[in-house]
């Protein structure tokens, strides 16, 4: 049966190369020896990237696979009782779960995607025979802060980024109990958490030294077009150390 004509040409989503892996396998234990081609035909794929399953499936996982030439396609040496999954202990799984609840203190900053993303994919490669129930755990893990700055998610963006990308950023700031507000420029040398707070430490160019910038205090964050290169003397446990852990000598403004 034919398709019925469409004006739009429809292109075929590519599988995630785990979801192709298991049937690469499924197919090959069929003992058809199918090629990469017929492979490529039918999940809808370059024959490259099959190759590159194939390699995979034997170097990484360590699966039996050869072609034969005599039947144009691929097939299994040995006996192969079920796809390679990951193997996961006791332990490593309730390091999962805590790893799960704590991304609750990444909501609603730029960082919630991509830990949730990676989460979901580590959780998808587990085997089928272990379920991870997260309503069961609500009542034996949580993580609780003493407070909940509201983060501007813009600005906490381009603090990102600059930070990442070493541009140098102007800044309206407000320190604490004042309500004006003055500009700083900031070379933002890193990121960091501590204690569920963001802090942002940057060598200010107004005192010339290291200070440690509270992101819910930026009103506003624009990057002045220039670069900086941070100095490879910069130490960020003992910046954390000396302004954090000596209260006669911190720097926080």
């Amino acid at each position: 049966m034919r398709r019925p004509n469409s004006s739009r040409q429809r292109v075929p989503l590519s599988r995630p190369p785990l979801e192709r892996m298991l049937r690469i396998h499924r197919a090959i234990q069929t003992g058809k020896c199918p090629n990469a081609t017929a492979l490529a035909g039918e999940l809808e794929v370059s024959t490259k990237s099959i190759y590159r399953d194939i390699e995979f499936m034997r170097d990484r996982l360590e699966l039996p696979l050869e072609f034969d030439v005599a039947q144009n396609g691929f097939h299994y040496t040995q006996q192969v009782g079920s796809f390679p999954t990951l193997q996961i202990t006791e332990g490593e799984l309730f390091a999962l779960l805590v790893a799960e609840k704590a991304l609750q203190q990444y909501r609603g900053t730029t960082f919630e995607k991509p830990l949730l993303s990676a989460f979901k994919k580590m959780a998808a490669a587990l085997p089928d025979t272990i379920s991870l129930n997260l309503a069961d755990w609500e009542q034996t893990i949580s993580f609780r802060t003493s407070a909940e700055p509201v983060l501007n998610l813009e600005i906490f963006d381009t603090l990102a980024q600059a930070t990442a990308q070493h541009n140098q950023l102007e800044l309206i700031y407000r320190k604490p109990g004042r309500k004006e507000t003055e500009p700083r420029i900031v070379d933002p040398y890193h990121l960091a958490n501590i204690n569920g707070e963001w802090f942002l430490f940057a060598h200010c160019h107004l005192r010339n030294d290291i200070r440690t910038f509270v992101p819910t205090r930026i009103l506003e964050a624009k990057p002045t077009g220039r670069a900086f290169v941070r100095p490879h003397k910069f130490s960020l446990e003992k910046t954390v150390a000396r302004q954090f852990w000596r209260p006669h000598r911190t720097r926080r403004i």
